[in-house]
């Protein structure tokens, strides 16, 4: 049986890496962790690279056409900054991890973000630009809002979604 399809998404720099890689490593099934940014770039999925804000532009329909086999496999964590993209069929469980905006903007000085890169960043956490995309793309039931700001909290946000993976395994034993 194949396992869940969880998102984990959130503004940059809320910890979405960390606790994907986490959530697959305590998985008490094999889940295969993709890095969306890293997937674009390792297979070229994007149609250029923007030097003003140092980041691919996304050939979303080369995406999605991408992960399509990969998601119909199950037993898979995306790991991404946006979530609205990925159609309201595939994930079973949305993850959206949120941050006080000055410790985000700490954290994004700390990776060499560009001025404009941490403003835009910083202004998205703030209005929850991801939490609403979440909100409105997916049913309600399954997106779960968590705030990432301590190792304390990281720990039971890992907790929390290996605690939902065992439950869903469980009611999904018979499929």
């Amino acid at each position: 049986m194949p396992g869940p399809v969880i998102i984990i998404t959130g503004t940059p720099g809320t910890g979405k890496s960390t606790h994907a890689q986490l959530v697959a490593n305590d998985s008490p099934i094999p889940l295969k962790n993709i890095n969306i940014s890293e997937y674009v770039k390792e297979n070229a999925l994007y149609e250029n690279y923007d030097e003003e804000w140092q980041t691919y532009t996304v050939d979303e329909d080369r995406l999605l056409d991408n992960l399509e086999p990969l998601v119909a496999q199950g037993s898979l964590i995306l790991d991404w900054h946006t979530c609205d993209v990925f159609p309201e069929r595939w994930p079973d469980l949305v993850v959206v991890l949120t941050c006080n905006h000055t410790k985000l903007w700490d954290r994004l000085e700390k990776r060499g973000y560009p001025l404009k890169k941490i403003q835009e960043n910083n202004e998205a956490e703030i209005m929850q630009v991801v939490l609403e995309e979440a909100r409105s793309s997916y049913p309600a039931e399954i997106v779960v809002e968590l705030e990432s700001e301590t190792s304390e909290q990281l720990e039971s946000n890992v907790s929390r979604i290996i605690a939902w993976i065992n439950s869903w395994l469980e009611n999904h034993k018979n499929s």
